[in-house]
């Protein structure tokens, strides 16, 4: 691959990463707040950067050859997306997300450690 390919994955990863925990915030904020509109209009924008993060980080880990600390970095990803959409789409629905909460922090701390190279192996 290219080195100005896979400069565009790299930037789109970690645009979609940022802008993913800012839309996290925002339509939780949204939903604590009581606007429901607004709140559904970040939550299906905020699914689109999922989308393009798994897209950018599947290229970045086929590019730098299926290195193990991105691959568990990815399937840590995934758990992370898993649990941002619990807790949203549950708050939505009035149950309880306390238990969601911890992990969902946990897991972000170690895709930050692992995607700026503080954790490698």
């Amino acid at each position: 691959m290219s080195p100005e390919m896979m400069n565009i994955f790299y930037q789109s990863h970690a645009g979609s990463w940022f802008f993913t925990i800012l839309l996290f915030g925002i339509s939780y904020a949204l939903f604590r707040k009581g606007w429901v509109k607004p709140q559904k209009i970040t939550h299906m924008i905020l699914r689109v950067f999922f989308i393009i993060m798994i897209i950018s980080g599947i290229g970045m880990v086929v590019a730098l050859q299926l290195p193990v600390a991105f691959i568990l970095k990815g399937v840590l990803a995934f758990i992370l997306i898993a649990l941002m959409e619990l807790i949203l789409t549950r708050s939505v629905k009035g149950k309880e997300t306390k238990v969601y909460w911890l992990p969902s922090a946990g897991v972000l701390l170690l895709v930050l450690l692992i995607g700026f190279n503080v954790i490698a192996f």
